[in-house]
């Protein structure tokens, strides 16, 4: 899979998050922080590597910033991104069946390896649900990116 990973800054979680993506057979495409002489700013960064997804140059993507709010939030203005802010395995579960999430947030303050390990392997192994509700909340949000491009 293809995956756009941003940070503002060059923690060791970023970096190790970028390692463990390529370890697991992804191909990575880096932004922010992790890429030297690029804008390192959160909403500079995270808006690169939602694009990339939105774009089709990456299946998905993580982004990153101290607490994980900004990168989500910047992501998220990008018309076909649905990111969502993961401090554990259960949310990020849930985020990819629930809400289809296509760009996974990151806080480089809480996550641990250990819990950076157990948020990807559930990102991974969870699938958007088919339940027609489900459905329906999310072709509701793309309706949403549509209205917001048309006006």
């Amino acid at each position: 899979m293809r995956i756009s990973v941003s940070s503002d800054m060059d923690e060791p979680v970023a970096r190790l998050l970028v390692a463990e993506l390529r370890r697991r057979g992804h191909e990575v495409r880096e932004h922010g922080a992790l890429t030297p002489g690029a804008d390192a700013q959160w909403a500079v960064c995270s808006e690169a590597a939602a694009r990339d997804v939105a774009e089709g140059a990456a299946d998905q993507a993580v982004v990153c910033c101290w607490t994980g709010t900004g990168a989500s939030i910047a992501a998220n203005k990008v018309p076909g991104v649905r990111a969502a802010l993961c401090v554990d395995a259960g949310t990020a579960d849930g985020a990819r069946r629930w809400n289809d999430a296509n760009v996974l947030a990151l806080s480089l303050r809480l996550t641990s390896e250990p819990v950076l390990k157990e948020i990807l392997d559930a990102w991974f192994a969870a699938e958007p649900s088919q339940d027609p509700e489900d459905r329906r909340n999310v072709a509701r949000v793309d309706r949403l990116d549509a209205a917001r491009d048309s006006s």
